[in-house]
């Protein structure tokens, strides 16, 4: 597990997202960016699945959501590890994703300059899903 004293452990864990149209939503996830699922509860409108990403870290998924867009919150996306970021928008793409940002290579800080590839895009309720590749010998 983490190494974070402070919080007893630490990493990340999940994110959590309302859907609108869960079972599209759950699809999408788990045949089009190709999640597992880890766990699920609930019926109706209180259900929820729990998608493993690839590595331990997960997307908790909610039923009960609506189609309105909600404003921007705090949360501006969540990023996803990727070994081929551009395989990843299109499977993402194939699976009803639209793209925001096309694949492009970007330096990131300065201490060390750290080469990654990235790009973004919108998922089915419009949440903003990055794929991020660390493509240099510092790995984020």
């Amino acid at each position: 597990m983490g190494t974070n004293a402070k919080i007893g452990g630490g990493g990340f864990h999940h994110v959590a997202l309302r859907a609108y149209n869960f079972e599209a939503t759950v699809q999408f996830y788990k045949e089009g960016l190709g999640f597992t699922e880890a766990n699920h509860w609930g019926e109706g409108d209180k259900r929820v699945v729990l998608l493993d990403s690839g590595d331990g870290n997960y997307l908790e998924v909610f039923a009960g959501g609506t189609d309105e867009q909600p404003p921007a919150g705090s949360y501006f996306h969540v990023a996803f590890r990727s070994e081929d970021v551009d395989a990843a928008v299109q499977a993402a793409v194939a699976a009803g994703a639209v793209v925001t940002v096309e694949p492009k290579d970007v330096i990131l800080g300065v201490n060390p300059p750290t080469p990654v590839r990235i790009a973004f895009v919108k998922g089915l309720n419009g949440e903003s899903i990055e794929f991020f590749q660390s493509t240099g010998e510092h790995k984020l």
